[in-house]
């Protein structure tokens, strides 16, 4: 199966210069990335970003600036020939989001933690755009 997902994401700097990660399970495979996800059909992709944070943290936000948009091939870790492309912006959260650990399902984890913007290394990230973003554009 050929296709495409559209995933986006929020760059969430607090006033402490700590930058919002997510430590999550899915699908048998632990992984960190910035908070977001999926693009679902009828969605431009600040609402989708707004929805995703209003599930994931429960808060409502403003979507900002456009940070990065992925302009190199990756194909998806949860489904062989699906094509990833990325689009990141900065973010403002209306609230303080919950930092414990969140079962979405049985199938499913997330915890939400802050790390130091400098102490950002792109390896603590797990996928390819990420590890971009962290390395060019903070």
């Amino acid at each position: 199966m050929a296709g495409f997902t559209i995933r986006v994401y929020g760059l969430i700097v607090n006033d402490n210069n700590e930058i919002l990660l997510s430590k999550e399970y899915y699908k048998g495979i632990n992984f960190t990335k910035f908070p977001g996800g999926g693009l679902e059909f009828g969605e431009g992709t600040r609402d989708a970003l707004k929805r995703e944070i209003q599930e994931e943290l429960k808060l409502d936000c403003v979507v900002g600036e456009h940070v990065y948009t992925s302009d190199f091939f990756v194909e998806s870790a949860f489904a062989k020939g699906v094509q990833v492309l990325s689009v990141y912006y900065k973010l403002k959260l209306l609230g303080e989001p919950l930092l414990e650990q969140i079962a979405v399902n049985t199938n499913q984890k997330e915890q939400f933690f802050w790390k130091k913007l400098s102490e950002m290394d792109e390896n603590i990230l797990t996928f390819p755009f990420d590890k971009h973003v962290v390395s060019n554009f903070l």
